[in-house]
C-alpha cells in the first residue's frame, strides 16, 4: 500500500493487534541514506555521525537485495548502514510520554544510534523488536534544536554463512540454487515512532477456552506502573470482523461497536491476567472465522491514559490420537506449503493487498491453511489470515543455523522465543514447528520442543517437521504430531507406502538419515510435503520434484490421484501441497512466481475440497 499524500510504501499500521491512536505513531519507511559496509569497519568510521558519507539511497522497508530497495545488490553484503532524519510530530510531549522506535524485522544483527548516542541493538533477523529513544530525544531537543528533528543511524551485520543464525532459504552461494533463492540483509519490514505514556502496556496474551466460555487476556507494562494503576478490558462485537482505519473494506458495520461487557482490575507489577467471561460467543472456525473487539485502558491517578485496540477469536484447538479438532470438531487441514518470496520484494511484500491475495489464492484451490515455511512471516499476513480464516502453522528459519553446536543454542532460544510471543494471541496459529528435515540433534531439537510447550501449552508442537522426530530421555518420540515428507510422483507407489510409515516408521527415500523414529499410537499423522509436480509456462531453466507431467491433463491427473490416496487414508488428519507459487528456479507453485495461476483453481479445487476419511 502506498500513501498517496506521502508517497510511503507499505504505509498501513503494521501492528494489528495491539493499536493506538493515529496520532502516536509514525511511518519512516520510504527514502533513507545507505551505505555498504563490506569491511564491517563502520563504527570505527563513525557511520552513525552527521559528517560520514552515505553513497546511496534505499527505499525501506525493502531489502538491498530487491528491485523495490531501488539498490537491487545481489551479492553477499556483511555489513549494511542505514541513515534518516526524522522530526517528532507535534503533540508528542517527551515531558509526559515516551517515543520507541520499533522495527518490524532487520536481519540479522541490528544496532541503533540517535545523533551520535548509541541506543542498542537486537540479534534475530525474523523477530519484531523496539528500542526506547526517550532519554536521548530529550537530550537532542534540551540543545538549539527547535524543530525536534534527529538522526537515526542504524547498522545491520549479517553473516549468514557463520552457522550462528538462522536463514532459511537464503541462499549460501552467490547464484539461488535447488530450494534456496535470493538473499535479504538488513530492514525488510516497516520501521516505525510510536509515542506512548510513561507507563504503557508493552504486551499483550490473550488466550481463549471454549469449553469453559471465557478468554484470559494477560498484560505486561513496559518499564514500571504508576502506584493505583488499573486496567480496563471492553470487549466489542464488530459484526465479527475487526476494524482497521488502514482499510477501505471493512467489514459492513465495523465502526457501529457493540460493547458487550466491561471488566476492571488493578494492575501488577509484571503481569496482570483479567478473565473476561463469553457466554454463547461466535466461534472462529476455519474459512468461518468470527473476531471479536478489545479495547484496553491502564490508568492512573495524575497519569495519562494509555489506550490500545485489539481482536480476538474464540477457538480452541485439541489433538486426539487420530487428529486435530478445532472447537470440538474433527478438521482435515488442506495446507499449502507458503514460502513468502516476491519476486520483486523479495521476503518483502510490495503492498499488504499482495499479503491478503496470496492467503486468498489459496483459499481458491480449496486449501484452508499454509505452512508459513522456513520464514517468519509478518504480522499484518497473520491479520488476514485471522480474518480470512486461514489455518496456519508457525516455524522459524532453522536453516543455515548449526543445531549441533551449544556455543549458539542461546541464539535461537531467545527469537524463536520472541516469535512464539509475538504470534501467541493471532487465532489464525495452528501450531508451531521450529525445524524443518533437522537431523541428528536430539539435544537442542528437544529443548525447543519443550520450552516451545511451555511458551504455549495451548497449541501443538511438531519438533521437527520431516524426515524423523527426536526422542525424548525415555525412548519416546518427542512430538505432538508425527509428520513426514514424501515426494513420490505415482500415487499407487505413495499409496503403498502409507501403512508402512505409520506402523513402521519407514524413513522416506530422500532422506539422509539411517536411524528410523518410530510413530506413536496416540499421536495424530501428517503428511506435511507432498506433490511438488513441476509444471513450467516457458523454456526458462527450473525444476520440481520428480519427472515432470508432458501436458496439462497428465498433471491435474497425476495432482488429483495424489490428493485423493491421502485424503482417503482413514489415519491421516491433514497435508501440505508443496507449494503455492514457484520461486525463482523452483517451478512447482500453483502459481508462477508472478502469481498468475498455471490453471483454473476450479479444476484443482474439486480434488482438494473433496471430503477426508476422518471427516466422514
Amino acid at each position: 500500500m502506498i500513501d498517496a499524500a506521502n508517497k510511503l510504501p507499505r504505509a498501513e499500521f503494521p501492528r494489528p493487534q495491539m493499536r493506538r491512536e493515529e496520532k502516536n505513531w509514525k511511518n519512516l519507511n520510504g527514502k533513507w541514506e545507505f551505505e555498504f559496509d563490506h569491511g564491517n569497519s563502520g563504527i570505527a568510521r563513525g557511520m552513525f555521525r552527521e559528517t560520514a558519507n552515505y553513497s546511496h539511497e534505499i527505499i525501506v522497508p525493502f531489502c538491498p537485495e530487491s528491485k523495490l530497495s531501488g539498490i537491487e545488490y545481489k551479492d553477499f553484503m556483511r555489513c549494511v548502514w542505514y541513515r534518516k532524519t526524522v522530526e517528532l510530530p507535534d503533540g508528542w510531549d517527551l515531558s509526559k510520554g515516551r517515543v520507541l522506535i520499533h522495527f518490524g524485522a532487520v536481519d540479522y544483527y541490528a544496532q541503533v544510534w540517535v545523533n551520535d548516542e548509541y541506543i542498542g541493538g537486537h540479534k534475530g533477523g525474523y523477530c519484531s523488536f523496539d528500542l526506547d529513544l526517550t532519554d536521548a530525544l530529550r537530550k537532542v531537543l534540551a540543545g538549539d534544536n527547535a524543530s525536534g528533528a534527529f538522526r537515526i543511524s542504524v547498522r545491520a551485520e549479517d553473516d549468514q554463512n557463520s552457522g550462528a543464525q538462522p536463514s532459511g532459504k537464503q541462499c549460501f552461494e552467490y547464484y539461488s540454487m535447488g530450494c534456496h533463492y535470493t538473499r535479504t540483509t538488513g530492514i525488510w519490514q516497516t520501521v516505525w515512532l510510536e509515542y506512548v505514556p510513561e507507563h504503557y502496556i508493552r504486551s499483550i496474551f490473550i488466550t481463549p477456552d471454549v469449553k469453559n466460555e471465557k478468554v484470559s487476556v494477560k498484560l505486561r507494562p513496559g518499564r514500571y506502573l504508576a502506584e493505583g494503576s488499573e486496567i480496563k478490558l471492553t470487549v466489542t462485537d464488530n459484526g465479527g470482523q475487526p476494524f482497521d482505519p488502514d482499510r477501505d473494506d471493512n467489514a459492513a458495520g465495523a465502526n457501529e461497536k457493540k460493547v458487550l461487557r466491561t471488566v476492571t482490575a488493578k494492575a501488577s507489577w509484571g503481569e496482570t491476567e483479567i478473565i473476561v467471561p463469553m457466554p454463547g460467543a461466535t466461534l472462529w472456525n476455519p474459512c468461518a472465522p468470527y473476531l471479536y473487539g478489545l479495547e484496553i485502558e491502564l490508568t492512573a491517578p495524575g497519569e495519562l491514559t494509555d489506550r490500545v485496540t485489539s481482536y480476538f477469536g474464540m477457538r480452541s484447538v485439541e489433538l486426539t490420537p487420530d487428529c486435530l479438532l478445532v472447537n470440538g470438531k474433527k478438521v482435515f487441514q488442506r495446507l499449502i506449503l507458503d514460502q513468502g518470496f516476491y519476486p520483486d520484494g523479495v521476503y518483502t511484500a510490495p503492498t499488504d493487498d499482495e499479503l491478503r491475495a496470496d492467503i486468498e489464492r489459496s483459499m481458491a484451490f480449496g486449501f484452508n491453511g499454509a505452512r508459513l515455511h522456513q520464514k517468519v512471516f509478518e504480522q499484518r499476513f497473520l491479520y488476514w489470515a485471522d480474518r480470512l480464516g486461514y489455518m496456519c502453522w508457525g516455524e522459524h528459519a532453522n536453516w543455515g543455523f548449526d543445531v549441533c553446536n551449544p556455543a549458539v543454542r542461546c541464539v535461537y532460544v531467545d527469537e524463536w522465543s520472541e516469535i512464539v510471543e509475538r504470534d501467541y494471541s493471532n487465532p489464525s496459529i495452528i501450531g508451531w514447528c521450529p525445524f524443518n528435515e533437522t537431523a541428528q540433534a536430539d539435544d537442542t531439537v528437544g529443548l525447543i520442543y519443550r520450552l516451545t510447550k511451555r511458551l504455549d501449552p495451548s497449541r501443538p508442537v511438531i519438533d521437527t517437521s520431516g524426515w524423523f522426530h527426536h526422542k525424548t530421555l525415555d525412548g519416546r518420540t518427542g512430538t505432538d504430531i508425527y509428520d513426514f515428507h514424501d515426494y513420490e510422483q505415482n500415487a499407487s507407489v505413495l499409496s503403498g507406502r502409507m501403512k508402512p510409515y505409520r506402523e513402521d516408521g519407514v524413513t522416506p527415500p530422500h532422506a539422509p538419515v539411517t536411524d528410523k523414529r518410530a510413530w506413536r499410537p496416540d499421536t495424530p499423522y501428517f503428511c506435511s510435503e507432498f506433490g511438488g509436480i513441476m509444471w513450467k509456462k516457458d523454456e526458462a531453466a527450473g525444476w520440481g520434484y520428480g519427472v515432470g507431467p508432458q501436458s496439462a491433463d497428465e498433471f491435474i491427473e497425476r495432482f488429483g490421484a495424489l490428493v485423493s490416496i491421502l485424503l482417503a487414508d482413514p489415519t491421516l488428519c491433514a497435508f501440505c501441497y508443496t507449494q503455492l507459487t514457484d520461486v525463482e528456479q523452483e517451478r512447482n507453485g500453483l502459481y508462477t512466481y508472478e502469481r498468475e495461476a498455471k490453471f483454473p483453481p476450479e479444476v484443482l479445487r474439486k480434488f482438494v475440497a473433496a471430503k477426508a476419511a476422518i471427516e466422514e
